[in-house]
């Protein structure tokens, strides 16, 4: 702080509206005080009167106070002297400890001697007066008009038990000479006005806030009947759609169809603000675009599609663990990460994958005990277990224990569902594969008559509809197998004439889609297997 300038004379106007003389142990009490004092308006209709103090100021400032400790000398420095010669009133904040510094005992009589007729106000900070106050401030004065001895009273009390917030006031009417009760009065009226036009503006933001939460609300509403729409139309491609493509062997529309519904989801910003319904869909657009993959080969992008479902699956079945739903999608993407690996013939890495894929099935039939869809999911994850001990073909006994319980876990589904199309597809598929882990084991008579049954359940399901490809595809496969098998048998006869009816299947498949890599494929086998077929169309 600069100095201030030296004591004016007694005609020039003081520089300090008050000086604040306090303890430095009381220093937080004074600065809040300080802070109060200087930004405090006075009411704008006492602005200007005349008063035994002069005319009332708008502020009042400057107050000055002493921020440093006072050097360990035993009188004021020039600072100090200059700035309570300067000032109009000496404020005095009382306290045992400013009883005892005699910093401030000083700062009392230099302000007296210097200004006995400048008024000298106490605010009591805590403890009784006769403890609290210096004793310059306690000792006697004489009035200067009319030469009585007179006591400086305690201006305001900062107690707890004392003046409340009426202690400031008070110290702000004897600044100013403005009578405590006018000033308690048109302070109040202020606050008033000030409370009257702070409701006025909170009712007119409320207004305001209500009409942009009404606006806010109708846009998302609108953004959420939108999202249903588009959620409304995802749903019916991966489910009605897709089958209907599937069925026609169409895996170039299902791929355009699958990324116009995974760009959806990609417009939508942030994925942690979707609701589970959209994460759950869009694991299933990753599935389904993973399974489409797969078909053509693309095993790298199907991996990645299928481990971003499962990472999007697991977390939503986290939330919710016992929930048939989440249980469900989780076992779909374990199932497919868990078949990738088993195209690549890595079934140490698949293994895990459809261990776990058959506990959530096992999980799942748990949960819905008798669900005919949950002992489906558990045949297939069985029967997982069953290709994969095939084609390790360590543990044939394992294999074919395997292959029977899935056969048998999809009988019982079929019973609870005798009519359903795809459970009958799946019990065929059943048949096949125990087919196969009979044959492995040298069993082939029990073989063939297993593929035999798988024909027969084919057979009935392409009379009702006879141009689904995923149908045709196993039909084609049985026949192909009985004729490898009837081969095996020596019926050379009956081999060709199956043989022949594969081949002719194949085509037929082919001519569809010549992109799809499984028909392809099996066309080789049978060729392979039954060279003399090469010319037949």
């Amino acid at each position: 702080m600069t100095a201030p300038p030296e004591a004016s004379s007694a005609n020039e106007q003081p520089r300090y509206r008050a000086f604040l003389s306090y303890s430095h142990a009381d220093t937080p009490a004074a600065a809040r005080l300080h802070r109060w004092l200087e930004t405090y308006r006075i009411p704008p209709r006492l602005v200007g009167l005349e008063t035994p103090r002069g005319r009332v100021p708008r502020r009042l400032t400057p107050i000055f106070r002493d921020r440093n400790e006072l050097p360990a000398s035993s009188d004021l420095n020039e600072e100090v002297r200059n700035a309570l010669a300067a000032s109009a009133c000496l404020i005095v904040l009382c306290s045992p400890e400013a009883r005892r510094s005699r910093w401030v005992d000083q700062e009392i009589r230099y302000f007296r001697e210097k200004h006995p007729d400048r008024p000298i106000l106490a605010g009591l900070l805590h403890g009784e007066p006769e403890d609290a106050f210096p004793p310059s401030l306690a000792d006697p004065s004489t009035d200067p008009d009319t030469g009585e001895a007179v006591r400086e009273p305690a201006a305001a009390d900062f107690r707890r038990i004392g003046d409340g917030k009426l202690a400031r006031l008070r110290l702000v009417a004897g600044l100013t000479g403005i009578g405590l009760d006018e000033l308690v009065q048109r302070d109040a009226q202020r606050q008033l006005r000030r409370v009257t036009a702070i409701t006025l503006v909170s009712a007119l933001t409320v207004v305001v806030l209500s009409t942009l939460l009404f606006v806010a609300i109708n846009a998302r509403n609108e953004a959420d009947r939108q999202r249903q729409q588009a959620e409304g139309l995802i749903e019916f491609m991966l489910t009605d759609l897709r089958t209907r493509l599937e069925g026609v062997g169409r895996l170039d529309v299902l791929e355009s169809v699958n990324t116009r519904a995974l760009d959806y989801y990609a417009a939508q910003g942030d994925l942690d603000g979707l609701p589970a319904g959209s994460l759950d869909r869009r694991a299933r657009v990753l599935q389904a675009m993973g399974e489409d993959d797969q078909k053509r080969g693309r095993l790298d992008a199907a991996l990645m599609e299928f481990s971003e479902a499962h990472r999007a699956t697991g977390a939503l079945l986290a939330e919710m663990p016992n929930d048939p739903q989440r249980v469900f999608a989780h076992a779909q993407s374990e199932f497919w990460i868990g078949y990738t690996d088993y195209q690549r013939n890595r079934y140490a890495a698949a293994r895990p994958h459809f261990t776990a894929y058959r506990a959530l099935a096992e999980k799942l039939v748990k949960l819905q005990p008798g669900d005919a869809g949950a002992l489906r999911e558990l045949g297939y994850a069985q029967g997982n277990i069953c290709s994969l001990e095939l084609a390790e073909q360590a543990r044939p006994p394992a294999g074919l224990e395997a292959c029977r319980s899935a056969l048998a876990a999809m009988e019982q589904a079929a019973r609870s569902r005798p009519h359903d199309a795809g459970i009958k597809a799946d019990l065929a598929n059943r048949h096949a594969w125990l087919a196969d882990a009979l044959n492995a084991a040298g069993n082939k008579r029990d073989a063939l008559a297993e593929r035999q049954q798988q024909a027969t359940i084919m057979d009935d399901l392409l009379r009702i509809d006879p141009a689904n490809a995923a149908y045709r595809q196993d039909w084609m496969l049985s026949r192909y197998s009985m004729a490898t098998l009837l081969s095996d048998l020596g019926d050379k006869t009956g081999a060709r004439g199956s043989a022949s009816l594969a081949m002719q299947a194949a085509n037929r498949l082919i001519a569809t889609d010549p992109d799809n890599r499984d028909w392809l494929t099996w066309r080789l086998r049978i060729l392979q297997s039954f060279p003399d077929l090469k010319t037949e169309k």
